[in-house]
């Protein structure tokens, strides 16, 4: 419990209301309860603000109305995460190592590791003080966990693959799957070895069940800051820089360079061999088939600039209409010829 004077000195905000009023918990602006407080986040939930039985609301410091009491920031997104997490604060994992768990004494594992039931932890890996290894995790030989990485069940980091500082990975991922790369000849399928690792900054985040393949020759890589939605695939020598988005269902097909602080949609992906520039933005199911800029938005399949595509499929819509008044035109001229 908390009040919401409390509250504002959290996300630096501004009460406009009763500041000893005590918060409980956190609820949606739509269905809150005395002594939670919410959020307004999008203007079509603005009704909401003369309606909700909350306590509080956090605004926009350009907020004015409303029937509660008011938390005012500068960024109520931010302000979100802080809140959530002061009550529900992140449960650490128990460490020590659980008996279960199979230890080569030819790794090396830092300070304060907590380490699950039946991980196993391969010879020349190296975890860093402070990790947390989920049960039934695999660090094949070689592998580097940076400090204080939290790496979730069920994960394989594949030999000589490196995981930065700071860095989550959710449950099911596979860091260091080989890449699809074949060769044929005469109808037979001959594998490409794949000698490169696949290689995370730090305060990166993995979701659950992704695929991060390692190189051919030079190493996959994923840049500090980046984070990967669930199912995500990552292939082969792909170079991603910092702080991008992806989402979910998106795949990025091999030897593709992503420059910084590009943001993916859902479903959306890349061909192989292709540069996307600084800031790019792909939209959800758009299909990058071509080297593009940076600071733009892509969208379609293949994904053009954003109004570009636009205006394609407004023609695109109109196409029934216009096959009729050409079916029209059409009658209209075989009625003459029958005339004659």
């Amino acid at each position: 419990m908390s009040t919401l004077r409390e509250l504002a000195l959290l996300v630096d905000g501004e009460v406009v209301g009763d500041p000893n009023v005590e918060i409980t918990g956190v609820a949606e602006i739509h269905n809150a309860s005395t002594g939670s407080i919410s959020f307004l986040l999008h203007k079509k939930n603005q009704s909401y603000l003369e309606s909700t039985k909350a306590s509080a609301v956090v605004v926009s410091k350009s907020e004015s109305s409303g029937n509660t009491n008011l938390l005012k920031v500068e960024n109520p997104s931010l302000a979100f995460i802080h809140i959530l997490e002061h009550f529900s604060p992140e449960i650490s994992a128990e460490e020590g190592i659980h008996p279960t768990a199979l230890i080569d004494p030819e790794s090396k594992i830092g300070k304060d590791v907590a380490i699950g039931a039946f991980a196993v932890i391969s010879s020349g890996s190296d975890i860093g003080s402070g990790v947390s290894i989920g049960s039934h995790v695999i660090i094949e030989s070689g592998a580097v966990i940076g400090e204080g990485s939290k790496i979730g069940g069920g994960v394989i980091v594949g030999h000589n693959c490196e995981v930065g500082s700071d860095t989550i990975i959710q449950g099911g991922t596979v860091i260091g799957s080989h890449g699809f790369g074949f060769t044929t000849e005469k109808d037979e399928h001959h594998r490409i070895p794949q000698l490169g690792r696949a290689v995370l900054g730090d305060n990166v985040e993995i979701g659950a069940n992704c695929a991060i393949d390692r190189g051919t020759l030079t190493d996959t890589v994923i840049g500090d800051g980046t984070k990967l939605d669930n199912l995500v695939h990552i292939a082969h020598n792909v170079k991603i820089g910092k702080g991008c988005l992806i989402t979910a269902h998106v795949a990025i097909a091999g030897s593709t360079v992503v420059g910084d602080y590009v943001a993916f949609g859902g479903q959306s992906g890349a061909t192989d061999h292709v540069e996307i520039g600084d800031r790019a933005r792909i939209a959800s199911r758009g299909g990058i088939t071509k080297s593009v800029p940076g600071g733009k938005t892509y969208s379609g399949m293949p994904a053009r600039e954003a109004m570009e595509q636009n205006k394609l499929d407004a023609y695109i819509n109109r196409l029934p209409e216009l096959v009729k008044r050409v079916q029209a035109l059409e009658q209209k001229l075989e009625n003459r010829k029958g005339k004659k």
